[in-house]
């Protein structure tokens, strides 16, 4: 790792031009999607009826969604659920048909589908409109949450043009992981939302490795701008942000192509945010605290303390 921090020295906060570009792309073309297509919601927000059924053998799931098409439940969403012998089926509500009719109805179309051997109804869930809307708002105020707490820590640990510009780069993250999602039309369910907030909180860990290297810079590197500065600690932290991004993505891979179909939603939101989260940690994060106009002067220690190490750079 030290040799590869010997060797890097990418200008990065050079290039900060064209990486605002990609990024303010990004998050309109995000925004526009956001505002005119919106998220496709789950039954966990929109409500609805929520049924597991189990089978003797592995069943495919085509001549199921045929079946429930044919029984006039086109809208039905249909997946293997731990194993291909199960199955969970999503219906959107229904005005004035209860959770009891429609369960009936679904187990009545499923046996009759072709290789419907020995169906049975395991679980059945319902989630009223009420609870979706309380969902819906609870699960936005915990990710505006999360930021404000986010900004007054890193304002009381370091400065507040540092919080500004790690607040800056989480709701970059956020944002574009919302407008993929959006764009895609990928169901947003809770599971998704808990991804969200993870993805926060992976964000937020990479950039304050960088920023903890830059105040320590800052410190120890007597000559040099503060652009030079925060190159080369960026640099320095370069190989300890790939390798944990590398890592984390190899796990979620895993998850998202092994783990079945009912955490792709969650693994997907982890990958693109664990991409743009390493992006937005190098690029989005200490643009920002650099166009505020954040110095040597602003992170110094008072008089007696962090004394120049033998890294003191000429």
């Amino acid at each position: 790792m030290q040799l590869l921090n010997r060797q890097t020295q990418i200008d990065f906060l050079g290039q900060r031009r064209y990486a605002i570009i990609l990024s303010l792309v990004l998050v309109v073309v995000s925004l526009a999607s956001l505002a005119v297509q919106g998220l496709k919601l789950g039954i966990d927000f929109t409500g609805g009826t929520l049924i597991e059924v189990g089978y003797q053998e592995p069943v495919d799931l085509v001549p199921v969604r045929d079946a429930l098409f044919a029984a006039e439940f086109a809208d039905a969403q249909v997946q293997h659920f731990g194993t291909a012998r199960e199955l969970l089926v999503r219906i959107a509500p229904r005005e004035g048909v209860n959770s009891a009719t429609i369960s009936t109805q679904i187990l009545s179309a499923l046996q009759g589908a072709p290789g419907a051997n020995g169906v049975e109804m395991r679980r059945v869930e319902f989630v009223g409109p009420q609870v979706g809307e309380e969902l819906t708002e609870q699960g936005g105020l915990a990710i505006l949450y999360a930021l404000a707490g986010i900004l007054a820590y890193v304002a009381f640990r370091f400065e507040y043009r540092f919080a500004a510009g790690s607040v800056a780069a989480l709701a970059h993250d956020v944002i574009i992981t919302l407008g993929f999602f959006s764009l895609f039309q990928v169901e947003f369910d809770l599971t998704v939302l808990a991804a969200l907030l993870a993805v926060i909180g992976y964000s937020l860990n990479d950039t304050i490795v960088v920023f903890d290297r830059i105040r320590e810079n800052f410190r120890v590197m007597r000559k040099g701008s503060t652009q030079e500065v925060m190159n080369r600690s960026i640099n320095q932290t370069l190989s300890r942000t790939l390798m944990t991004s590398f890592t984390t993505l190899l796990v979620l891979l895993a998850l998202f192509f092994l783990g079945g179909e009912i955490i792709h939603g969650f693994s997907l939101a982890l990958v693109v945010g664990v991409v743009v989260g390493t992006y937005s940690s190098i690029y989005v994060a200490s643009t920002t605290a650099l166009a505020l106009g954040v110095s040597r002067e602003d992170l110094m220690t008072r008089k007696g303390e962090g004394k120049p190490s033998a890294e003191e750079t000429p």
